[in-house]
């Protein structure tokens, strides 16, 4: 049986390498697109710092506060005078950052030691000036509690008195678990990796074979029926690795490409790393080749293959985000989930977090059994006769 089911998989193998049109349209969007999003993330990062760093202030009325515009100044802002249109060119996405309006009487209520009211003028709707509003309020609060301490000096009160309390804090999350944040997308794009390099080989050996009825002749050899599943299953899943492969591959060269430096300082994604992703995800795309295939095996065209893979594939794809709305934190049936279990755990080995045997056992235990099920549903298939 081990023979021939060794023969099955390297024929099983050379045809799957032998289509490199689809082969190629499955590494360009299962590997590819990973490290592009990585650099579009990184991007956008980049030109949220610069904005950040950007020591400018846009202001309509600044001849009314010159108190303001020196202590402006002061903190090395460069006061810019907005355009009258500013409201429509905030909610045209042509202003780049809110608009801080001051009142003419804005000089006089600030010495009679009345409060001035001002106006911050953005647009939710508006990503970069949203950004950007959180840096001239600082600027703003900064402002005040200089001119509220100057007030208390010069009625004799010190400015201590009003701070009770002193508040220090202390960030639990190590910096791999804070790196970790803006790496994870690499877990979700690495299982899309292995489900869409499963996909289109355990169609192509089931319902693809049976379309170009070549699965007949297969069936006439005297080879157990089993030892022809095993041969097609192992290759499907040895395709699958491979694509997993050269995702996790994609990662390490895709960080030098990284335009923000506190993205590419924080991002950690290594051939540790790459090592621990490929072993927690052997034995899914183990159980996804089982699954794709018995889910085509009763399929009389590839076409009606596809559509009935859609809804596992709409499945594991929704799975990660289980992890995400789950605020109450990782809860114990993940494990026994396959495709969630193994974003899981990529997830803490992204993290640095060390992981127990049997954190390790039951994901696998679990797709073991799946994978023997839909073997034996595969097997028993090809012995009926819905395939004649």
């Amino acid at each position: 049986m081990i023979a021939a089911a060794w023969i099955v998989l390297r024929k099983e193998l050379r045809d799957a390498l032998r289509d490199r049109r689809t082969l190629l349209m499955v590494l360009l969007s299962s590997v590819a697109v990973g490290p592009l999003v990585l650099v579009l993330l990184s991007t956008l990062v980049s030109g949220i710092e610069q904005r950040a760093e950007t020591r400018e202030v846009v202001v309509s009325g600044i001849e009314h506060a010159p108190t303001l515009r020196n202590y402006i100044e002061r903190q090395t802002y460069r006061v810019l005078i907005a355009a009258p249109d500013f409201e429509r060119q905030l909610q045209g996405n042509r202003l780049g950052d809110p608009v801080l309006v001051i009142g003419k009487d804005f000089e006089a209520e600030l010495q009679r030691g009345e409060s001035p009211r001002v106006e911050l003028v953005g647009s939710s709707a508006n990503a970069r000036a949203s950004a950007a509003m959180s840096r001239v309020t600082r600027l703003l609060m900064g402002f005040q509690q200089e001119q509220a301490t100057l007030r208390l000096a010069w009625r004799g009160v010190a400015p201590a008195a009003l701070q009770a309390l002193e508040i220090d804090e202390r960030d639990l999350a190590s910096p791999a678990a804070r790196a970790a944040q803006w790496a994870t997308l690499v877990p979700f794009f690495v299982l899309m990796a292995v489900l869409y390099g499963a996909l289109h080989a355990a169609l192509d050996t089931t319902a693809g074979e049976r379309e170009r009825g070549s699965l007949e002749p297969l069936l006439m050899n005297p080879a157990p029926r089993f030892a022809l599943v095993l041969g097609k299953w192992a290759a499907v899943a040895c395709v699958a690795m491979l694509i997993a492969l050269l995702s996790c591959a994609s990662f390490l060269p895709g960080q030098w490409l990284l335009r923000s430096e506190t993205l590419a300082a924080m991002f950690r994604f290594g051939v540790r790393e790459g090592a621990a992703f490929l072993a927690l995800l052997l034995p899914l795309a183990a159980a996804l080749s089982a699954m794709l295939m018995a889910i085509a095996i009763r399929c009389r065209s590839y076409k009606e293959a596809q559509a009935s893979a859609t809804g596992l594939v709409l499945v594991v794809s929704l799975l990660p985000l289980m992890t995400l709305l789950n605020q109450e934190g990782e809860a114990a049936w993940f494990l026994w989930v396959p495709a969630l279990a193994q974003i899981t755990l990529m997830g803490r080995v992204l993290k640095g977090e060390p992981m127990a045997a049997w954190e390790m056992g039951v994901p696998l235990l679990a797709c073991l059994l799946v994978s023997v099920m839909c073997l034996a549903y595969v097997a028993r298939s090809l012995r009926s006769a819905a395939l004649k």
